[in-house]
């Protein structure tokens, strides 16, 4: 072959290499458009990667740890070591304790943010409560926390003791007469009577047995019995009606002070009637009639009134002794005259709830109205 003819073959092969070539490289053109240049690709991936550690790091410094940390003194100003600081946290049961050093101070320290309350405590001081909100990476110094003496409530009761409380009391009741006149020393209008002891049951009794009022009343009922010729073995005249007065003021006397002072003080029972003044008509009639056969004692307890149930009898069996025998009719006269004391006593209680009240003089009405 001809070096002409070689050359010839050459430049054939080399264009049908490049006319094969071309649609190749006519295809591969939308892919080069579409694909982003290198260098605008090499610079977005470090753009991401900044943008996500921006984030990243907003988020973290969002929720970053913080301190709190304050001061404690008194009223007067001075430093409180030993001060106990709890920390709760909204919607904890339990929380972080600290202590102030001597200077007072005290710190929390790696904290959330948040809502937080703090309850400060020492010893012989008020309890102190403080609230506040930590910020993110916040170190929170609360104001100057003073803890001061508690307040202290101090009740003084001003009253007699007992026993001169009842002093008073018996003293009150001893000026008590029915149309200012009449004695009725045997009832209490206080609204907590005080007990009372033995030596002012004598006390009572003596003071009513021996009244004038009481001699005079003595007097009255001997006269009538005198002119309806009662214990007719007195005889008449002056002779019959000293007899009839002597019987009559030791059945009185005899009755007073065994079933008003010797039993209650033996017994330990409060011979007075206690002013009722309440409740309904029939209660308090209830109440009054009781009254023979039920009383208090001296601790304020009700019972059996053993001590006028006693006295009457013991009144009726001495009046057995003096009187005359046709006027004594054996265990029969002691038995109806004690049953008809007691019935006197009903009726005394009944007046005393209803009637006396009204038509008594009395010093200290306040206690209890009726």
């Amino acid at each position: 072959m001809s070096v002409g003819s070689a050359k010839k073959n050459l430049i054939l092969g080399l264009g049908k290499v490049v006319w094969l070539s071309l649609p190749v490289l006519l295809c591969s053109f939308p892919a080069w458009s579409q694909q982003p240049p290198m260098d605008q690709t090499a610079n977005s991936a470090p753009a991401d990667s900044q943008a996500t550690q921006a984030s990243g790091g907003l988020q973290h410094a969002e929720h970053k740890a913080g301190s709190i940390s304050g001061k404690v003194v008194d009223q007067s100003g001075a430093n409180i070591a030993g001060a106990v600081v709890k920390l709760t946290r909204e919607g904890q049961s339990s929380g972080l304790e600290a202590t102030s050093n001597e200077d007072g101070l005290f710190a929390f320290t790696n904290i959330a943010p948040g809502p937080f309350q703090l309850t400060i405590s020492s010893p012989g001081l008020a309890l102190q409560d403080f609230s506040g909100s930590l910020q993110s990476g916040q170190a929170y110094v609360t104001p100057l926390i003073m803890l001061v003496i508690p307040t202290q409530v101090t009740e003084v009761h001003i009253g007699l003791p007992p026993e001169e409380l009842a002093d008073v009391q018996i003293k009150e009741q001893e000026k008590q007469r029915v149309f200012g006149l009449i004695p009725n020393f045997y009832v209490s209008y206080d609204a907590n009577p005080a007990p009372i002891t033995a030596k002012h049951k004598f006390e009572l009794a003596w003071k009513s047995a021996s009244d004038p009022i009481t001699l005079v009343g003595v007097g009255v009922l001997a006269g009538i019995g005198q002119a309806g010729d009662r214990w007719g073995a007195y005889g008449q005249g002056a002779q019959g009606y000293a007899k009839r007065y002597g019987a009559s003021y030791a059945n009185v006397f005899a009755s007073t002070f065994i079933g008003g002072a010797v039993m209650p003080s033996v017994l330990k029972q409060d011979p007075r009637y206690f002013y009722k003044g309440s409740g309904s008509k029939r209660s308090r009639i209830l109440y009054a009639v009781a009254n023979s056969v039920i009383c208090k004692e001296d601790d304020g307890r009700w019972q059996p009134n053993y001590s006028n149930v006693i006295g009457s009898f013991a009144g009726a069996g001495l009046q057995a002794l003096y009187l005359p025998a046709n006027d004594r009719r054996g265990s029969g006269f002691i038995v109806s005259s004690a049953l008809i004391r007691l019935s006197e006593t009903s009726l005394a209680g009944v007046l005393q709830e209803f009637v006396f009240p009204k038509l008594t003089k009395r010093p200290n009405r306040a206690a209890s109205q009726p």
